[in-house]
């Protein structure tokens, strides 16, 4: 049985787009994740998609900390 659950993360920075692109990727890499992508309306938001059972949204906000990104769940 596949979990899944959506997190939105605000991201504080400005970001360039090849910038986004690149979070998104290692985002989108990590184990249990199924997509990872910044709102083009909104570039501030990213909207993960992730399996609850084998990633946390924690583990997932270290990620976006270890891009020395100022981030916080917000959904």
């Amino acid at each position: 049985m596949v979990h899944r659950s959506d997190l939105v993360m605000h991201v504080d920075d400005k970001l360039e787009e090849n910038r986004r692109h690149d979070i998104e990727a290692a985002i989108s890499s990590m184990q249990g994740v199924n997509e990872a992508h910044f709102n083009d309306r909104r570039p501030h938001l990213m909207l993960v998609s992730y399996d609850p059972v084998r990633i946390s949204s924690f583990d997932i906000l270290a990620q976006m900390s270890s891009q020395k990104l100022s981030a916080e769940r917000i959904g």
